[in-house]
């Protein structure tokens, strides 16, 4: 039976990795469009590059503030 469970833990893990992954790519999507809606809404024309470099930021730091662990701020004990 450990086997099974090492396999069951290992096919859990890579089909989270890939709902992880959906989620990132959706989030960058959405990221973008905020971006050029934005741009446009100050008056702005930036180029596909310059939208797609800041979106690219703004989702990375979204992911990484929500994959860290906040528990030494709430004063919570692990």
């Amino acid at each position: 039976m450990g086997f099974l469970d090492s396999f069951g833990a290992l096919v859990s893990s890579i089909i989270a990795a890939l709902v992880m992954l959906v989620f990132a790519i959706l989030s960058f999507f959405v990221t973008v469009f905020i971006v050029q809606v934005g741009a446009g809404l100050a008056g702005y024309s930036p180029s596909g590059d310059f939208v797609v470099l800041s979106a690219a930021l703004l989702a990375t730091g979204a992911i990484v503030a929500g994959a860290t662990p906040m528990s030494s701020l709430g004063g919570i004990a692990e």
